[in-house]
């Protein structure tokens, strides 16, 4: 089975993606970080969660996935997936 890992899906120029970033990095949450603007591929796995449209920030683990997360929401998401210590 593949390894599960959080995946923030935004942009550079997003003010929701960098507070979304900054939290996680001063959480010392592990993520991946993708440019849905300059990764195809983080493009294409965007849109399939939303039926074809681009919606950022968005964060998935699993099969699991939020749209636009505020701060307690990212943060009931982490405690769900036990990510946070």
């Amino acid at each position: 089975m593949a390894e599960k890992k959080l995946k923030l899906y935004g942009t550079n120029w997003c003010p929701k993606s960098a507070n979304l970033r900054n939290y996680l990095q001063s959480e010392w949450i592990e993520f991946e970080d993708y440019n849905v603007e300059t990764q195809p591929e983080a493009d294409k796995e965007v849109r399939a969660l939303y039926d074809g449209q681009l919606k950022f920030p968005t964060v998935t683990y699993g099969k699991d996935f939020l749209k636009n997360p505020s701060i307690k929401e990212i943060d009931a998401f982490l405690d769900q997936h036990d990510l946070k210590e």
